[in-house]
């Protein structure tokens, strides 16, 4: 009964989160402006964006092959764009779902056992995770003092340094307890630290890991390129925002994909937040949130709805 409840409130939690925050976001920005930014939006940039996106997508697919080879696997290079698709098209309804769905998609076209290509997915987690903190540990270098300056504007000297010193004598103990865990919340954080490790040092043991490596870079080089581009098409944005601005803007958009179905609410209120403290319009921040996020996730729904249809077919001879 318990877990009944819980599952049904994972999925609920987020749906009425999204609902509130796309309510929360249109009664600070007036709709009518945020129509106007969209009718003066050059679409070119739109386009150009959303290929960039597909082009990310085309290449995940092509790396998981790299994972999946030494097991034995070769899928079919279509199966795996498709089931990619159709997992993105999965977690807009059910967040985290699509993980789960895409390893069962080539289990039921490809002969691939569940649990193996569910192993992959999460190697594939463990690499996105280690360039997204390559790229907060580089934005963190390039604006530190930015960031430093809007610190101390905020709070006292004193205080941070109160803060930094708890954090890292914190950050010790916590370390040394999760290192001696046996059970409970403890073990399975130091479960999760150990299986990041190996999921990363496996990667360096792949047959084809400067291949892997490389498409993973290009993943991320596309993330950034599409929302680069994508603001482009908000005319009062061009130009005028700083790189700083930028780097901030994407890893607060990426964060905020977590926290509701593919991020509906939540993404264009992290941009226009990045996008303030630098002193860009809330308005202009939001609008083009709502821009990049309405067209990655109109691209989603049309590719991975056609990718579930055609999936049977194209397999139609298994």
């Amino acid at each position: 009964m318990k877990k009944s409840i819980s599952k049904l409130l994972k999925i609920v939690l987020p749906i009425f989160l999204g609902v509130f925050l796309v309510w929360y976001s249109l009664s600070k920005t007036p709709l009518d402006e945020l129509i106007n930014h969209f009718e003066k939006a050059d679409y070119t940039w739109v386009a150009l964006g959303v290929f960039c996106g597909i082009i990310s997508h085309l290449s995940r697919a092509y790396r998981w092959r790299y994972m999946l080879e030494p097991m034995g696997y070769k899928p079919k290079y279509p199966n795996s764009v498709m089931a990619v698709f159709v997992a993105y098209l999965a977690n807009l309804g059910v967040p985290r779902s699509g993980e789960a769905l895409r390893a069962l998609t080539l289990t039921n076209y490809e002969g691939i056992p569940f649990e193996k290509g569910f192993g992959t997915i999460v190697a594939e987690r463990v690499a996105d995770l280690i360039v997204m903190l390559l790229v907060i540990t580089i934005t963190l270098f390039m604006q530190f003092d930015f960031i430093w300056s809007l610190l101390m504007k905020k709070f006292d000297l004193t205080l941070i340094i109160i803060i930094l010193s708890t954090g890292i004598i914190g950050g010790i103990a916590l370390i040394i307890f999760i290192k001696k865990a046996k059970k409970g919340i403890p073990l399975k954080i130091k479960n999760f630290i150990i299986g990041v490790y190996e999921g990363a040092t496996s990667i360096l043991k792949m047959k084809h890991k400067w291949a892997f490596i490389f498409h993973t870079f290009f993943i991320w080089a596309m993330y950034i390129l599409m929302f680069y581009i994508t603001m482009l098409s908000v005319v009062d944005l061009q130009g005028n925002v700083p790189l700083g601005a930028i780097v901030i803007a994407f890893i607060a958009g990426s964060f905020s994909i977590a926290v509701t179905n593919g991020g509906i609410g939540a993404y264009p209120i992290a941009i226009a937040a990045a996008f303030s403290l630098f002193n860009i319009p809330e308005t202009l921040g939001e609008a083009f949130g709502w821009i990049m996020w309405a067209s990655q996730t109109l691209m989603i729904i049309i590719i991975g709805g056609l990718s579930f249809l055609y999936l049977p077919i194209f397999n139609s001879k298994k």
